[in-house]
């Protein structure tokens, strides 16, 4: 897979979620890997709306984008993402749930998991 031109960071962590990915023959790690080497243009935003209309209590929810405010959240839900504006965050813990980095969700167990974009 050929990495698009972008930052340091953004870059390091596409390689390290596919690489995560071939080790431990997981398809989703992959499937992340590739969403965030996107154009940006193309890139995926999620509101909090989706999520709650989508995701089961519970789950960890992985954006390879942004996650913006619009809409409520009643689920407590685990939200993996790029960037979250800080409405999205602030809905997302007052319903009992996290707002992680992509890069600590790598780290989580793979039990159901989603990925939105």
């Amino acid at each position: 897979m050929k990495p698009r031109e972008k930052g340091p960071e953004r870059l390091r962590l596409i390689e390290s979620l596919y690489r995560k990915g071939i080790e431990e023959d997981t398809p989703l790690w992959k499937a992340v890997a590739k969403a965030l080497n996107r154009p940006r243009r193309k890139s995926f935003e999620v509101n909090v709306y989706d999520i709650e209309k989508h995701a089961k209590k519970g789950e960890t929810v992985i954006v390879p984008g942004s996650v913006l405010g619009s809409g409520n959240i009643t689920k407590p839900l685990t939200v993996a993402a790029v960037k979250f504006s800080s409405s999205a965050r602030e809905k997302i813990e007052k319903a009992g749930g996290k707002a992680i980095s992509i890069e600590d969700a790598s780290r989580m167990p793979k039990t159901r998991v989603r990925i939105m974009g």
